[in-house]
């Protein structure tokens, strides 16, 4: 290992030891503590003990009856107890740990989080170094550094993210695939929404890839079927109760809502898909969705055909990922620990600034800005120069200010994504007119 990988990895290995102490701890301080995680934990508590986890406020009554009343404050908490968003597969990976009690299974989630956040981290890390180790380091020990969130509420996105980045590192470079098909399978499983459009660049990109992504997807498939059987046993009208809680999370005021009045809106933990900056402006679903699908698939569309068409290469992977990963969590529900898949953007970010030319600045610019205010201490820090200023949203520069302000990342994930979705039409098309690729029909 050379010097700079050495001094790389301490950096990286300090940057989440940081985070997830302080998270650790800022969450144990909370009346909300370990919220997220709280919930699927006593949902799979329900599961275990025969109980329905999708009706509604059945895991509220499992959690008063081993601990007692919540505290008056925890009014996000109580919304989590309350409604179960999940989907069945995710609870087959919880259950080991809601057969612990609270206390050790909260921790050696936290502790398992945060392995494999830093392996995912490390791994990036190993492709960016070879291009611009400098900046690779830089971009990834700030995505670590703000990752507090993510431990204080121990939302099962680490999980999902850390797992998808490292299946996708085990595909491209070709080492341990099979620990690879498992990885995103199982990420798949707990968060589709924010692997799925992983999982559908190695499938439309073809030959190997493509196997992989089948064989994950079946794997989830069998890792579903086992889920459903379970908990359809327990809760026979789990379909009908899960879409009854979705739309009272989605609902005016609910923990889901896009609205800056939502639970979470003027909180560090706001929802940062399109739809939330949209809202600003006009507070009604049936304006802001059709409008974020609308541009979300016209860019998708974009991404697809050279996805589907040009032969695959290594630096065009990174290039499309780069694309689809902002994509991603703007089109659908997410928050800012969602956004830690922002480190699958960083190898085309540092491919770019070695080649050199006035885009590596741009790169630079929207990579470094997405990652900066999709972080936690920064968004404590708008949130909080929002709350002095006292903006009102009735007139048009209010709202304006608002959406730089409390909704900045929405904004800056759709130029990400833009600015990717270029560079790579752009050199499909540069390589398509010189005839060095196009695939094979």
């Amino acid at each position: 290992m050379t010097r700079k990988r050495r001094i790389g990895l301490a950096l990286i290995l300090l940057a989440s030891g940081i985070s997830s102490l302080w998270g650790s701890l800022l969450g144990h301080n909370s009346p909300n503590s370990g919220g997220d995680f709280k919930g699927v934990y006593y949902d799979a508590r329900c599961l275990l003990q025969h109980r329905d986890l999708y009706k509604e406020g059945e895991p509220l009554r499992v959690y008063k009856e081993e601990n007692g009343e919540l505290p008056e404050s925890s009014h996000g908490l109580r919304q989590v107890l309350t409604l179960n968003v999940y989907l069945p597969t995710t609870f087959i990976f919880i259950a080991p740990f809601a057969m612990l009690p609270w206390g050790p299974a909260h921790l050696l989630w936290l502790l398992v989080t945060a392995v494999s956040f830093t392996l995912a981290a490390f791994l990036i890390w190993d492709i960016g170094a070879k291009y611009a180790p400098v900046i690779a380091c830089g971009l990834i020990c700030f995505l670590l550094a703000n990752s507090e969130l993510l431990y204080g509420t121990g939302n099962a996105a680490g999980m999902a993210v850390s797992l998808c980045v490292v299946a996708v590192w085990c595909f491209l470079k070709e080492r341990f695939v099979l620990a690879g098909v498992l990885c995103l399978a199982v990420s798949l499983a707990i968060k589709p929404h924010d692997a799925g459009l992983v999982w559908l660049y190695f499938l439309l990109a073809g030959g190997v890839f493509r196997k992989r992504a089948l064989q994950s997807l079946a794997l989830t498939a069998v890792l579903g079927l086992a889920a459903i059987l379970w908990v359809t046993q327990v809760a026979p009208n789990w379909m009908q109760e899960l879409h009854a809680d979705l739309q009272g999370a989605s609902a005016p005021g609910g923990l889901s809502n896009p609205a800056i009045d939502s639970v979470t809106g003027r909180s560090p933990a706001m929802v940062i898909d399109l739809q939330s900056a949209l809202s600003v402006f006009r507070d009604d679903p049936r304006i802001y969705n059709p409008v974020s699908y609308l541009v979300c698939g016209a860019l998708l569309l974009v991404w697809l055909v050279p996805s589907f068409r040009l032969r695959f290469s290594q630096r065009r992977a990174w290039f499309a990922l780069a694309a689809v990963v902002p994509l991603t969590m703007l089109v659908t529900y997410h928050r800012p620990y969602d956004a830690k898949l922002l480190l699958l953007t960083v190898p085309a970010c540092a491919m770019l600034w070695a080649e050199g030319g006035r885009s590596r600045w741009v790169a630079l610019l929207v990579n470094g800005l997405g990652i900066v205010l999709a972080g936690d201490i920064p968004l404590v820090i708008f949130v909080n120069l929002y709350q002095s200023l006292h903006l009102s949203t009735v007139e048009l520069s209010g709202k304006i200010m608002t959406v730089l302000l409390m909704r900045p990342v929405p904004l800056i994930l759709l130029a990400m994504a833009i600015f990717y979705l270029w560079v790579y039409v752009r050199r499909g098309g540069q390589d398509a007119g010189n005839g060095l690729d196009g695939k094979a029909a």
